[in-house]
């Protein structure tokens, strides 16, 4: 029988996709409120790699990466997607009934980059409630580098860099 250690704690980080960068304030106060202080905020990205959300929330949309302070226990992985969820809710148009906000929970570690979805695949672990959790890169040769499944966007110089800095910060608050 293997014996049971404590792991240390893993930085949340979420990918926020708008197409109406005006509401992101709004957004922030109440993940903020339930996850703690953000310590990083990328500059908002193009999102161009795919059209996939544009019926929903229209042209022109953009994705920013966010991390908090807080450290979290990696097992909440799938309570903090719920209450992403949540949010994505409180910001459905009233007129429209789409979302205007999307949400992508996960987690940094010194060895990966997680995330937590809604949908199965192959290469992704049931959680519970309906959530999974996919390891979306690797830490190796002092970089994350992509799996075969890691979306085209996240494979980018761009969000690779953004990574590896979310990376440093947490490294800071371990004190290594």
């Amino acid at each position: 029988m293997g014996n049971l250690i404590e792991r240390h704690p893993v930085k949340t980080i979420i990918a926020v996709l708008t197409s109406e960068p005006s509401l992101l304030s709004t957004v922030y106060q109440h993940l903020s409120d339930e996850l703690g202080d953000i310590d990083y905020t990328s500059e908002l990205i193009p999102f161009s790699n795919t059209k996939y959300y544009e019926a929903e929330m229209g042209e022109g949309i953009q994705r920013q990466f966010i991390s908090f302070e807080k450290l979290m226990d990696a097992g909440a992985l799938a309570d903090r997607k719920l209450f992403t969820n949540s949010v994505e809710q409180m910001f459905i148009g009233e007129k429209t009934h789409k979302r205007r906000v999307n949400l992508d929970i996960g987690y940094i570690c010194q060895a990966k980059l997680v995330l937590a979805s809604t949908k199965d695949h192959a290469h992704r672990i049931y959680l519970r409630d309906g959530i999974f959790a996919e390891m979306t890169l690797r830490y190796y040769q002092k970089t994350f580098q992509a799996w075969e499944w890691t979306y085209p966007d996240y494979r980018s110089e761009t969000y690779i860099g953004i990574f590896n800095h979310i990376r440093k910060l947490y490294r800071k608050q371990l004190d290594f």
